[in-house]
């Protein structure tokens, strides 16, 4: 698990980087103001989900299931999160209606706060 969430980790860290240039490129011309900042809040919420996976990964020994799921409420947090604000956001120009990953969003907003929680908990009953 140390490993997946390492390199999960990197990959949203890669895959926000890409994406916040490509935002602040190529969608700046063709996405109204208000979908080119729903864009870049899921690229800024996976890079913070990116520096939180790869603290976890080397802070966390995984021999719980506390840790465990504090690693696999985020990636998959994150993945329902900021893919769904991508496409949410990309909706009107790629001329389909995507609303019904509407719900998708906080949903996968919830997984990332219970995570943050899993690390409370964590650091808590451990007192590091």
């Amino acid at each position: 698990m140390k490993t997946i969430t390492l390199i999960f980790g990197a990959v949203y860290g890669m895959v926000s980087v890409i994406l916040g240039a490509f935002g602040a490129h190529a969608l700046k011309k063709i996405l109204s103001v208000e979908r080119l900042e729903s864009f870049e809040t899921g690229v800024r919420y996976q890079m913070y989900a990116a520096f939180f996976l790869l603290i976890i990964g080397y802070i966390l020994k995984f021999e719980t299931s506390t840790e465990k799921w504090t690693s696999i409420l985020m990636i998959a947090g994150t993945l329902l999160f900021s893919v769904s604000i991508y496409f949410l956001s990309m909706q009107d120009y790629l001329g389909v209606n995507l609303k019904f990953l509407g719900p998708i969003t906080p949903l996968g907003g919830l997984f990332m706060i219970l995570s943050w929680g899993m690390l409370i908990l964590y650091f808590a009953k451990n007192r590091i």
